[in-house]
């Protein structure tokens, strides 16, 4: 794919500044996710943005179905990006699956890494006995046939459970995104990010690491983020944000840009 994956996943490099910054959204999203954090980077910031391949803004072709049964593949397009453009150095924030993205390229490759900084992270979506993910496998299968026999009702279902406040603009958007994805697409990415178990992996991940989670996330629950805190290999501080949603730069940009900037190497 050489520089055509750089073109179809819509890398752009924006700001001005010595130090560079990655912004890797989550699921169900795009790098229009970033819209409203923008305004407080790009100021001291070289900022590098692309969309999964798995967004709808993407050319759903791009999209193999065998190469992208494992987050291995998103993490080969990471680097492959960062390589391509010629990044040395950076700090790298990443939401949702993009957290755990981030991790694995940390892994791989350390010293592309100063810091990560992980918005609504999780190594584990199940729950296992003496640890809570937040979901059980009956409900993920519920999630997927919903998602399966009417993709529109489940979207407007899932779409405010996961904004969590009451932010109409963001459950807009965030819809908006959701209904960019081929549905097939949306299923088989969350199928594989729900059969994913990286707990294993964490005390490998040497860079040091800011996690920021919400109070109260559909997704994601609060003690993973301390589960992660403690299992990581680097330097790991949590950033409790005293909000509710998955989604905090949709639903409280502001907020989030200013945990975001403390969070930030100096």
């Amino acid at each position: 794919m050489g520089h055509s994956l750089l073109e179809a996943l819509n890398v752009r490099v924006v700001g001005s500044g010595e130090k560079i910054l990655v912004l890797a959204h989550g699921f169900g999203t795009d790098q229009s996710a970033w819209q409203r954090i923008l305004p407080f980077l790009v100021r001291d910031h070289r900022v590098v943005l692309y969309d999964l391949v798995c967004a709808g803004s993407v050319n759903p072709d791009c999209f193999d179905f065998g190469r992208y049964t494992t987050l291995d593949a998103y993490v080969d397009d990471l680097i492959h990006i960062l390589d391509s453009i010629g990044v040395q150095r950076c700090t790298y924030v990443g939401h949702s699956v993009s957290g755990m993205i981030g991790i694995l390229a940390a892994i791989r490759r350390p010293e592309l890494f100063i810091k990560l900084i992980l918005i609504g992270a999780s190594p584990r979506f199940l729950n296992d006995k003496d640890y809570n993910g937040g979901f059980e496998q009956g409900e993920i299968e519920k999630v997927f046939s919903a998602m399966e026999s009417n993709y529109e009702a489940w979207v407007n279902g899932f779409a405010p459970l996961s904004v969590g406040a009451d932010v109409p603009v963001a459950v807009r958007e965030f819809s908006r995104t959701l209904f960019n994805m081929r549905p097939d697409i949306t299923l088989f990415v969350s199928r594989v990010v729900f059969n994913s178990d990286f707990r294993g992996v964490l005390g490998l991940m040497k860079v040091p690491c800011s996690i920021i989670q919400t109070a109260k996330d559909v997704s994601v629950p609060e003690t993973v983020a301390y589960y992660m805190k403690d299992h990581l290999g680097g330097r790991t501080t949590v950033h409790p944000l005293n909000i509710e949603g998955h989604l905090p730069h949709l639903s409280a940009p502001n907020l989030l840009a200013q945990v975001l900037r403390q969070a930030l190497p100096r």
